[in-house]
């Protein structure tokens, strides 16, 4: 059977809130389905949520919802005419004080800072970049440019600052009130856009954990790493994080485009190092948006974020709004195969010199070694929390791991950790008769037959969180 390691996440949008297609997605591949909270109310995520559970109930799959936060609006507002051009030399004036729309001198902010933020020589890239605008002046609210690389500037376009420097808060007060709606829908997954520190992260948390707890529900979250700011303090925001996000497009316009690929695989480094997750994001099959094959750099872009070591890979406007959201799965899902089927696992190196202090870490650790060099089939974690198998996890092992967990929490959100297949299964039982249970359904799903090894893991006293603390090799009889 085919089993692929790393997971895809896809962002529900108007071209793929069918039902219907919405199971086809599921079924092609989709493991995490991202509601973006930068468009639509809460009443529409509420219900697209609810279409996602249906859907993954129909496809005979759980899928984890990811929540992903608007973050600080940091814009330009909008113009009479919808757009301008701006030409190259020409004199532009960004004002926080202006009321009325635009024109091609000048135009209002939905970013009141900008006028603090700047001073004369700084750069501002606007639209991801495609227009380039120098401060030649700061007065009062009106922030006077030239335009440097012209272009068309329509409403509502993004503001970067080259180098970073932007003093916009993680979460505004929209944030807060979408962070209650993500809580009402259980989200597995709370996507923070913008956070510059740990901090930022620790509040996010502390806002979830306070909106979750009539529900009893804590998500996991994940830091958007997208500004400058961020990559310096990159290991402190892993810290305060139960994963990353490598969001290349507003990163690209504050660092550079070329420094990016380096920046991908250092963040997926440290990531995998810290035992936490990572989502490599933006623009991975852009073409696919209106075209129904990828082109070759495409492929190649999907293919390096998967021998790198990414958790998953992740589709935006590809699946929200693109002409072929079921043919762009299917394509990244097997370009995701394809590279996997030639990536080499190097498991002996991830050991040398790594010291483990907790047992279930130990024990963990213990199963891939053993699993590795005996040729195992499969290894399973018998888990509450989903602990054993993210650490796991986060070594390059080509043996699947199948987490068996009593909570569809926890199968949920295991959902997005590369190599790991969840299941719902009870096993709060008799030791023994959990480990016949998992042997049972693995021989059912076709993984392991007569004669064939398998490594399992679980804790005794049964269904204790935090408790594992026995590994065994079983062949099948």
């Amino acid at each position: 059977m085919t089993y692929r390691a790393t997971k895809i996440v896809a962002t529900l949008g108007p071209a793929s809130s069918d039902p219907g297609l919405l199971e086809q997605m599921i079924r092609a591949g989709v493991n995490v389905v991202r509601l973006n909270f930068s468009h639509g109310k809460a009443d529409d995520h509420v219900e697209r949520a609810r279409l996602v559970r249906e859907a993954g109930a129909r496809a005979g799959r759980e899928v984890a919802i990811m929540a992903d936060l608007q973050g600080p609006k940091i814009r330009v507002g909008k113009f009479a005419d919808g757009k301008v051009l701006l030409q190259p030399g020409a004199s532009f004036v960004l004002d926080a004080a202006r009321a009325g729309p635009g024109d091609v001198h000048g135009v209002g902010l939905d970013y009141k800072e900008l006028p603090r933020d700047v001073r004369p020589g700084d750069t501002l890239l606007l639209n991801d970049g495609l227009i380039v605008l120098t401060v030649d002046a700061v007065r009062g609210e009106a922030v006077h440019t030239t335009v440097k690389v012209g272009g068309e500037l329509s409403n509502n376009k993004g503001i970067n600052k080259q180098g970073g420097g932007l003093t916009a808060p993680a979460l505004t007060a929209k944030d807060m009130e979408d962070i209650k709606t993500a809580m009402a829908l259980r989200a597995d997954y709370v996507a923070v856009s913008f956070p510059k520190n740990a901090t930022d992260m620790e509040m996010a948390r502390q806002l979830c954990n306070v909106a979750g707890a009539e529900w009893g529900h804590k998500p996991q979250l994940i830091a958007k790493i997208e500004r400058a700011e961020a990559i310096p303090r990159l290991a402190e925001i892993l810290a305060a994080s139960d994963g990353i996000m490598v969001a290349r497009g507003d990163l690209a316009v504050e660092v550079g485009n070329a420094t990016v690929p380096a920046l991908q695989k250092k963040m997926i480094t440290m990531a995998r190092q810290a035992d936490k997750l990572v989502i490599t994001a933006t623009q991975m099959m852009e073409s696919m948006i209106t075209n129904p094959v990828p082109t070759r750099a495409e492929v190649s872009d999907v293919a390096n974020a998967v021998l790198d070591g990414t958790d998953a890979v992740m589709l935006s406007a590809e699946t929200a709004a693109g002409k072929y959201p079921l043919e762009t799965v299917r394509e990244m899902a097997a370009i995701c195969q394809a590279a996997e089927d030639h990536d080499p696992a190097e498991l002996d190196a991830d050991f040398s010199g790594a010291t483990f202090q907790r047992i279930d870490q130990s024990i963990a650790m213990g199963a891939l070694f053993t699993a590795y060099h005996l040729g195992a089939k499969a290894i399973v974690a018998l888990t509450d929390s989903g602990s054993t198998a993210l650490w796991m996890s986060r070594h390059r092992v080509r043996i699947p791991i199948y987490a068996l967990t009593p909570k569809i929490g926890t199968q949920r959100k295991l959902a997005l950790y590369r190599n790991v297949r969840p299941l719902l299964m009870d096993t709060s039982a008799l030791r023994d008769e959990a480990l016949m249970q998992a042997e049972n359904y693995l021989k059912a799903q076709g993984v392991v037959e007569a004669g064939d090894v398998y490594a399992i893991t679980c804790g005794e006293p049964m269904g204790a969180p935090g408790g594992t603390n026995m590994l065994k090799i079983c062949r099948v009889s």
